[in-house]
């Protein structure tokens, strides 16, 4: 199956379908995006589409509603979650200014960190020792 994002007039996908792959092929049997687009605006109407990948071989990642299509790079790209982060183009995904924290080499303890925009600090706010849920000491 392939599947396609349908954008609306500034390139925000509004939703994510699937075409059977046969839609693609071309008299030569190979799969061309246009040939799904084709398809697509006959069927609904709707003029704005581009094909998204689920494993993200191609576009960079796979389309989710809410995010956009960025025609300079070819790729889908989320809502920028924060202010401060910066949109990195080789993976069009937002960067902290801050590296995440790593998680400690123990498997018994997982640090769950939030971005805290106020501050441009990761914040640990809660972990797991042996089972149980705890929240560090303000």
């Amino acid at each position: 199956m392939a599947n396609f994002a349908r954008l609306d007039a500034d390139n925000t996908v509004l939703e994510v379908v699937f075409v059977h792959n046969n839609e693609l092929l071309d008299s030569q049997g190979q799969e061309r995006e246009e040939l799904g687009i084709a398809f697509l605006t006959m069927l609904t109407r709707h003029i704005y589409w581009k094909q998204t990948s689920y494993n993200a071989t191609f576009r960079k990642n796979f389309a989710r509603i809410g995010s956009r299509y960025d025609a300079v790079l070819d790729a889908f790209v989320d809502p920028q979650p924060y202010p401060s982060w910066q949109l990195d183009p080789s993976t069009a995904q937002w960067q902290p200014p801050v590296p995440r924290p790593a998680a400690p080499p123990d498997h018994y303890s997982s640090p769950g960190y939030i971005w805290d925009e106020p501050t441009l600090t990761w914040a640990n706010v809660a972990y797991i020792v042996d089972g149980t849920f705890v929240r560090p000491e303000n």
